[in-house]
């Protein structure tokens, strides 16, 4: 694991914030290509990247210090500015509500902003994640004994400290305490394959003809699907029928894009793809 990568003069590059600064670049090329493609204004895109990166990191730090609400009480600062700790579907509720207002003062249809995101939202998701696990921020899963079980160590959450809230975990090592060298699945890297996979397919039929939102529905399926699954492996706490909030998050998600898919097409006439 590799934190922090370098430094120049007093500020460091930690590997985390240049693969969620990739991601971005990432989905901001790809969002470009599909607003010409789609006949829209491509200096839109440059500011729905940037309401997205502002509302995606603070949604998503505000979501993991309300998740975290006892550890911020008693380090506010320090929670508030780690280069870690933020949970996704905060930025992505935020994001989202702020590209609506957004789309609404310029004219251009929401679902129609959203299909052009989905692909490279997904990817840019899955290379953020890729941080996750450089850092070692505590996004890694439970100990594992497959041959491609990581080392978190030396990463800023090791699993000393993960795990101490886990008895289930504990239990299995002497004196309940598990060694910061312990094999743990690298549950960000089953993510980022993922998130590859379903962004070579949404953006294989991103041409498809078919009403605006419809890909943006299929994106919450996928993500959704592709988020609950790897949850059963990772360390968070489960809240209720012994999935975690996120596993609950997926379900509302899976949901809404499960029915969006086939309503949509009852309520908008298809528009054909350019």
């Amino acid at each position: 694991m590799c934190p922090k990568l370098f430094q120049i003069g007093p500020f460091p590059i930690y590997s985390y914030g240049l693969m969620l600064a990739t991601g971005f670049i990432t989905a901001s090329y790809l969002l470009t290509s599909e607003f010409k493609r789609r006949g829209i204004d491509p200096n839109a895109a440059n500011t729905v990247t940037l309401i997205a990166l502002i509302g995606g990191v603070s949604g998503s730090k505000i979501l993991y210090l309300i998740e975290h609400w006892a550890q911020f009480v008693g380090d506010p600062a320090g929670m508030a500015f780690s280069p870690g700790g933020l949970t996704f579907y905060g930025g992505l509720i935020l994001a989202a509500v702020s590209i609506y207002v957004y789309g609404r003062a310029k004219k251009i249809p929401f679902l129609t902003i959203a299909d052009s995101t989905a692909p490279g939202l997904i990817l840019a998701y899955g290379i953020g994640r890729i941080g996750c696990h450089l850092s070692g921020d505590g996004d890694y899963g439970f100990p594992t004994s497959l041959p491609w079980g990581t080392n978190y160590s030396n990463g800023t959450y090791p699993p000393s400290i993960a795990f101490r809230d886990f008895p289930e975990i504990t239990k299995l090592y002497p004196h309940g305490f598990v060694p910061d060298n312990t094999p743990c699945h690298p549950t960000p890297i089953y993510e980022f394959i993922l998130c590859a996979a379903a962004f070579w397919y949404l953006w294989r039929i991103r041409k498809q003809t078919g009403p605006a939102g419809r890909l943006f529905m299929l994106y919450l399926v996928m993500a959704g699907i592709e988020r609950f699954s790897v949850e059963f492996l990772r360390i968070n706490p489960r809240i209720a029928y012994g999935l975690s909030e996120a596993q609950l998050i997926s379900i509302v998600l899976i949901a809404v894009g499960g029915v969006g898919w086939f309503v949509l097409p009852r309520l908008t006439t298809p528009v054909p793809s350019k």
